[in-house]
């Protein structure tokens, strides 16, 4: 399951380099699934609106707790809407991977083997999705705030093997723990492969996130791979390393760790 970027604020799953991505493991047998989210696009907050009338408005779409502490941390309306579309997101993402496991058998998915990725706000989302419990991001609202909850087959779960992370961050993982005084990162959460370019000057996204991945799956002593990309910006979709594109490249990681036999 691949998640598209866009910094919480648009982005689309057909991006051309994401279906390109699909093509190549499609055509060796592999079902991938991009998946759309709900983003900031969605969200309309006018200038000079009280906490309260904030907090009703978009109850349903984030908890209270959420809605609170953005509205602390952020100095623009669209670093508040950006604040909830994260959340937003995760539920999204979630209620996704709930859905392909709820229909693996029409699909012939096997979900032994399931693995997530995702570029940019797609990475974040992606990291979240995959160190968070089960529970997290989807029961912080009841379905009395949000009836269209029964529809997401809230029963599922699921267990993700393998994360494909390309140029994106932890934070969304940070305020969670921020938030709720978690501390979401233990020994079972699942292995990761990173590229990052050295120049990506997206602010949410610098280099120095990648490394600090790395040292918090390091200190677990859980498997991780970072693949370096000098020189490189963000979404840095055309790199190759050692004449491997991205997609080779994160075959080859998910081949060889899952043990997978490729005929």
């Amino acid at each position: 399951m691949f998640i598209h970027g866009g910094g919480f604020t648009g982005g689309t799953k057909t991006k051309p380099e994401i279906i390109d991505m699909a093509g190549y493991y499609a055509s060796r047998g592999w079902v991938f699934i991009s998946i759309d989210y709900r983003t900031a696009e969605e969200l309309i907050t006018t200038q000079g609106t009280s906490q309260e009338a904030l907090l009703s408005h978009y109850k349903g779409l984030a908890p209270q707790e959420w809605i609170q502490h953005a509205l602390q941390g952020v100095e623009t309306i669209k670093q508040f809407e950006q604040a909830i579309a994260m959340y937003m997101a995760q539920r999204d993402a979630k209620a996704a991977l709930r859905w392909i496991v709820a229909n693996k058998d029409t699909y012939n998915i096997n979900t032994d083997y399931i693995t997530v990725g995702g570029a940019s706000a797609g990475a974040i989302t992606t990291v979240a999705l995959g160190i968070s419990n089960i529970e997290d991001f989807r029961d912080e609202i009841s379905i009395s705030d949000d009836p269209t909850l029964t529809t997401t087959n809230l029963a599922q779960t699921y267990k993700v093997n393998s994360m494909v992370y390309f140029w994106g961050s932890n934070v969304k993982i940070e305020l969670f723990n921020e938030i709720y005084g978690s501390n979401l990162y233990d020994s079972n959460d699942p292995e990761l492969f990173l590229a990052h370019g050295t120049k990506d000057m997206n602010p949410s996204t610098p280099y120095s996130e990648a490394t600090e991945l790395e040292e918090i799956y390091d200190s677990l002593g859980i498997y991780n791979e970072l693949v370096t990309l000098e020189g490189a910006g963000h979404g840095a979709w055309d790199a190759m390393v050692e004449g491997k594109s991205l997609s080779e490249i994160t075959f080859d990681f998910i081949v060889k760790r899952q043990s997978l036999t490729v005929e």
